[in-house]
Order: C-alpha cells, then sequence, then structure tokens
C-alpha cells in the first residue's frame, strides 16, 4: 500500500525558484525573497516548512517573527490556509499546541513558534541556545536584528547528515533599509553576494493569484509606500531625506586608524530630560572621526558633570570644546562646566544662513559631511548603531513651498515614529556646532532652537 502524500501546490514561478534552491545541496543557506506585498511570501516559507515536515520524519524546524503574537495573528493563519489547500487537517495530520508554541505533525515532525524580539533581558539570544532544528522559516526578517539571524543559523543542525541535508533558512520581508537592504539586496544587486547567500525578488506582479482588489489598494497608497510595497523598490527613499542611506550605513562601518593623543577633541553632551530619556555623550576629533560614545540614564546632575569631566581630562578637552544641550536639567549640567558652549530652545542659526533654527543648520551640516564620505566612527556599539541609523534616516526636508527657510522633519514627529527622543542624533549634531561656528567671526556663545 503507497501512503505518500503528493503535494503539487500551486505556485508561482518565483515560489518554484525559491523552492528548489531550498531542497537543492547546492551551497546556499540563507535565502532572502524580498519586495513588495503580496508577492505569496509567508505562503511559501510555511509551506517549505510543511514540505519539510512531511518529507522528513521526525525533524524539527522554526517559524519566527520579531513578535509571538504577530506571528500568531499572521503568518500562523498563513500556515492554516496553506495547510487547508494542501487537504492537511488540524488532529488528522497535525495538532497546534498553543501552550508550548508547537505544531506537532503525526509522523513526528515538529515546528517551533519563537519570538526573536531582542529583549534587554536576552540580547545574546540565550533562549535559543538549547534549541536544535533542520530548518528556519523568519518572516517579516527586516524585524528581528542581523545578530538574532545569525544565532538562530548556527542552530540549524538536527538531523541534517541523517537526511543529506543541508542548513538552509528563508527569510522574507518588504523593502527596508537596515541589514537585508546591505547583507542581500545590495550586494545582490553590485554582484558581491556571498556564494551561501541568495536574494530573489517578490513583486506582486509576479503573483497570478493575487485578487485585483489587493493591488488597487496598493495604488491608493502614498507614493513611498506604493514604491516599496507596490514596486517593491529597495531604493524607496525620496529625495528630501536629508541623509542618503548608504553614506549612513557607510560613515558607521568606516574605521579610521588614529592615535589620538595628537588631536584636538571635541565633546557633545544631549543630557536625559525625562525618565525614560538618555543621556549621550560623544567625542570627535579634528580629523573627523568619533572616537568615544556611551549611554547612561538616571545619572543625577553632578554625576553627569563629573562624568563629563572625566572625559575631559582623559581626553584632553578644554570646556570650550564642550557643548551641552542646555534646556532642562542640562542647564545645570552646563553650569558646573565653566566656560563650556550651551544650546538651548529658540535659537536663532549662524549668520548668513537660510536655516529656520540652529538645530536645522546642524543638521544640515551633519547631512553634508555624512554624505560627503567625510565623517568616520571608531568603535560603535551595535546597539548604538541601530539607534542612530533608525533617527537619521527618517529626517528630511519639509515646508518646501513656504517661506524659503529650511525647515526639517519636528522632533514631536521623530518621537511619533521611533517611539523616543533621538539622542543619538541630536549628539552628533551638536558637533557641527564647532563646524558651523568656524564659519563665522563672531555670535554669542549661547545659542538657542526651537526643535
Amino acid at each position: 500500500m503507497n501512503n505518500e502524500i503528493v503535494i503539487k501546490p500551486d505556485l508561482t514561478a518565483k515560489q518554484k525558484e525559491v523552492l528548489r534552491l531550498l531542497f537543492a545541496n547546492n551551497g546556499i543557506s540563507e535565502i532572502l525573497y524580498g519586495g513588495g506585498a503580496g508577492g505569496g511570501k509567508s505562503y511559501l516559507g510555511c509551506l517549505f516548512l510543511i514540505i519539510g515536515c512531511l518529507k522528513y520524519p521526525n525533524t524539527r524546524w522554526l517559524m519566527g517573527r520579531a513578535k509571538l503574537s504577530a506571528l500568531r495573528q499572521s503568518t500562523l493563519n498563513t500556515f492554516y490556509e496553506v495547510a487547508q489547500k494542501l487537504n492537511l487537517k488540524v488532529g488528522e495530520h497535525f495538532t497546534v499546541n498553543n501552550q508550548s508554541n508547537t505544531i506537532n505533525f503525526t509522523n513526528g515532525s515538529q515546528i517551533l513558534l519563537k519570538d526573536l524580539f531582542t529583549y534587554p533581558s536576552d540580547p545574546n539570544f540565550d533562549s535559543l541556545g538549547s534549541i536544535e532544528i533542520t530548518g528556519a522559516f523568519v518572516d517579516e526578517a527586516n524585524q528581528i536584528t542581523e545578530k538574532a539571524k545569525n544565532v538562530l543559523v548556527s542552530r540549524i543542525r538536527y538531523k541534517l547528515d541523517e537526511n543529506n541535508l543541508e542548513p538552509k533558512i528563508l527569510m522574507t520581508c518588504n523593502p527596508s533599509k537596515n541589514w537585508v537592504y546591505n547583507e542581500y539586496y545590495k550586494k545582490h544587486k553590485d554582484g558581491t553576494i556571498e556564494e551561501y547567500k541568495s536574494f530573489i525578488q517578490s513583486l506582486v506582479g509576479d503573483n497570478k493569484f493575487i485578487s485585483k482588489h489587493y493591488v488597487n489598494n496598493l495604488n491608493r497608497l502614498d507614493e513611498v509606500s506604493q514604491a516599496r510595497l507596490l514596486r517593491g523598490e529597495w531604493e524607496y527613499a525620496d529625495n528630501l531625506s536629508i541623509f542618503d542611506y548608504d553614506s549612513i550605513v557607510d560613515t558607521l562601518n568606516r574605521f579610521r586608524k588614529i592615535d589620538d593623543r595628537t588631536y584636538r577633541h571635541i565633546m557633545a553632551v544631549d543630557v536625559a530630560r525625562l525618565g525614560k530619556d538618555a543621556t549621550v555623550i560623544m567625542i570627535m576629533n579634528d580629523e573627523d572621526t568619533i572616537v568615544h560614545i556611551e549611554e547612561f540614564s538616571k545619572y543625577k546632575v553632578n554625576e553627569t558633570v563629573d562624568r563629563v569631566k572625566e572625559l575631559a581630562k582623559e581626553h584632553n578637552i578644554k570646556f570650550a570644546d564642550i557643548i551641552i544641550d542646555s534646556d532642562g536639567v542640562g542647564g545645570g549640567v552646563a553650569d558646573y562646566i565653566s566656560g563650556s558652549r550651551s544650546i538651548v530652545n529658540n535659537a536663532k542659526p549662524f549668520a548668513g544662513d537660510n536655516y529656520q533654527n540652529l538645530k536645522t543648520q546642524l543638521y544640515f551640516k551633519l547631512g553634508e559631511q555624512i554624505n560627503n564620505g567625510n565623517l568616520a566612527v571608531n568603535n560603535i556599539k551595535d546597539a548604538q548603531e541601530v539607534k542612530l541609523t533608525q533617527e537619521l534616516q527618517i529626517l528630511k526636508r519639509t515646508k518646501i513651498d513656504q517661506d524659503g527657510k529650511i525647515c526639517m522633519t519636528s522632533k514631536d514627529e521623530v518621537k511619533k515614529m521611533i517611539g523616543r527622543s533621538p539622542d543619538y542624533s541630536d549628539c552628533l549634531a551638536y558637533l557641527m556646532y564647532f563646524k558651523c561656528k568656524s564659519n563665522t567671526n563672531n555670535g554669542p556663545q549661547i545659542y538657542s532652537f526651537n526643535y
């Protein structure tokens, strides 16, 4: 008696291409299937896991997403849809255990449902350290960190040799300007992608099964959203962005070998105003290299003052070469750093520049430095890089049809978009004070701005 289950799903040409890569011993272990909405990405990921479970009994696979709640509400529903189309029934072919977050097949195979968010309590993903899996599918991979992906890849080793399998991870996402862009799309475009990686573009036009109403809805989106979700464009940033994304990435990965003792240094301090905000300090030498970045929270005024003075002594920084955001608590810090420069609200830009305020002027100067490749950042931590990249890439020139003053995205808007204060980008912009000031012959020591 033949108990073989024959699976003949309806697939697009792109989906078939990805499946061939996933189940071939070809040396390719990481596949990003990314692009516009409606390309059947989640459908394919669920199908990959189902085929793996059924074809290789007693194997263990992983379905992951940044948040388990989103996985349950979206990706898991797609799994049920795929199972139904393949005539697989709950109870007959598989069961779902909501307590252990597993899908268990009757042939002994299993799918683990995993939350891959970077929690402060588990920055190294030790929660993944005890598992071994045969393969993995990560939906909306742009929402997890590259570190999470790397740790997950290291766990793909369960019963590979017994089944003559190679480790495989399938990642899906819409265009996003983070590590998925840098490591897959851009390298694929440039012809520099590693042999063990593959990028395949997903577009709604590739999917002959998609509803015309879905496409009509995509056509009603704003231009940037249409670029990302309808046309699957990875270079979707518009020409109003202050910072070119690739230049941000290059800056944060540009390391200059220096002997710090031979350079003049300047320091910027963005002092926390609220309990959830962080105080950020950055130090730059006169070769435009950031040599020190640190963040701390819940420091008292005297503790912040002590730390600023310690760093000034360590890097031989004169107090006149320190600029401090002096709103609120920051004013107390500046008072104790005699001779330091201060920035407060409602400032005018340096004379002769047509900016809405000083902070706008500093940010556009920073944009000039980054986009021209002048800036380098030494020894930035991963978490700091993520925050700074997020803050810089959403800043745009605004109100271009109004009174001629150069304006930018307001701080309130930035907070709404990222859910926190842009402490890192603000601090980096403050360092531009000394470059802008050097272009003027005079100007008061205390400036302010309304941002």
